[in-house]
């Protein structure tokens, strides 16, 4: 099976978060007046400050959305079979795009307001996936 597309690098705005994968830190970014910033970038989006400060995050949130993938064409996830990603909110104020994963059934098992934490899923070259299993 064809490893999952990774990001291509140097990736600047980034790559400090990629770096933290390795380690199985879960990071975000607090702007110098206060707005939660997730995906990593060089500016806050809400107010355009550039002084970031990087925080790391306890992993743990509740399911905002989901969406079953039963059919996925690409090499990497073909294997797969059915499939969630999900909308997850992260205890410390941000929502990331990620996997559910853990789940035997996710068709009959992902559900919205669903605990979660953290879970990596390791890739060639040192990176971390952050997914997330039942709490």
């Amino acid at each position: 099976m064809a490893g999952r597309p990774l990001p291509r690098f140097p990736e600047p705005d980034t790559q400090a978060f990629w770096d933290a994968t390795k380690e199985h830190k879960l990071t975000y970014q607090v702007c110098a007046k206060g707005h939660i910033v997730f995906f990593a970038r060089a500016h806050c989006p809400t107010c355009g400050s550039r002084e970031m400060t990087v925080k790391e995050s306890k992993g743990e949130g509740t399911v905002y959305s989901y969406s079953v993938v039963r059919l996925n064409r690409h090499p990497a996830f073909a294997a797969l079979g059915p499939y969630a990603v999900a909308y997850v909110d992260l205890d410390e104020g941000f929502r990331v795009l990620t996997n559910l994963a853990g789940l035997a059934d996710p068709v009959n098992e992902a559900k919205i307001g669903a605990r979660v934490k953290v879970r990596w899923e390791d890739q060639e070259g040192g990176l971390s996936l952050p997914m997330f299993a039942p709490a």
